[in-house]
């Protein structure tokens, strides 16, 4: 699993990324054939072939290959590299388009059933609300820098928190029905918080 040092680190990067993705793969077939709980970190790394130690290289828990997500850098650059004239909402409803090309059927397969195990299995929904609390920190920042105003101003953190709040809600109807489209559902969700949230 190591590289040589004479490989150039866009090539190591890659393989680490290969490999971080099989893993994944493997732990998350683990996971719908014989349950989360059920599943060990041996398991897993024998389903992938590698060492246990080299499991814990890549993922510090068994917990961690499932709250990993592989699309949060492309949707973070994404969004970051909207046009300037966009507001923050029509920035993310642009990344939303920007991963539906991207990404390719498999591998939305692949993240559709990641996104359902989270929100399904108790412990793991606990620990993906953390994750949501650190994306406020992210849109505040996005939203800063394309109004000019302070992460930190009242109204900026408020908007990140309305936003973040939408996508949970999001995020947990799209788990709820297996044939939703999660990025359909976000899409509208973005949309109705962009029309004031009317009922």
């Amino acid at each position: 699993m190591t590289s040589s040092p004479s490989e150039p680190s866009g090539l190591r990067e890659r393989k680490k990324a290969r490999t971080r993705a099989a893993i994944q793969r493997h732990a998350l077939r683990l996971f719908r054939e014989q349950g989360y709980s059920a599943t060990t970190v041996d398991q897993i790394a024998a389903a992938a072939e590698i060492s246990p130690s080299t499991f814990f290289r890549y993922f510090p828990t068994k917990e961690a290959t499932v709250l990993y997500d592989a699309f949060d850098p492309l949707l973070i650059a994404a969004t970051f590299a909207q046009p300037a004239e966009l507001s923050p909402l029509a920035a993310l409803r642009a990344t939303v388009d920007i991963i539906r090309e991207q990404v390719s059927g498999e591998e939305w397969k692949d993240e559709r059933q990641r996104q359902m195990l989270v929100f399904r299995e108790p412990e793991l929904r606990s620990a993906i609300m953390d994750r949501f609390a650190e994306g406020i920190e992210l849109l505040a920042d996005m939203a800063a820098q394309r109004t000019g105003r302070s992460a930190g101003d009242f109204e900026v953190r408020n908007w990140a928190g309305a936003v973040v709040g939408v996508v949970m809600a999001a995020f947990l109807g799209a788990a709820a029905d297996p044939e939703a489209d999660t990025l359909v559902v976000l899409d509208r969700a973005v949309a109705h918080l962009e029309a004031g949230l009317p009922l």
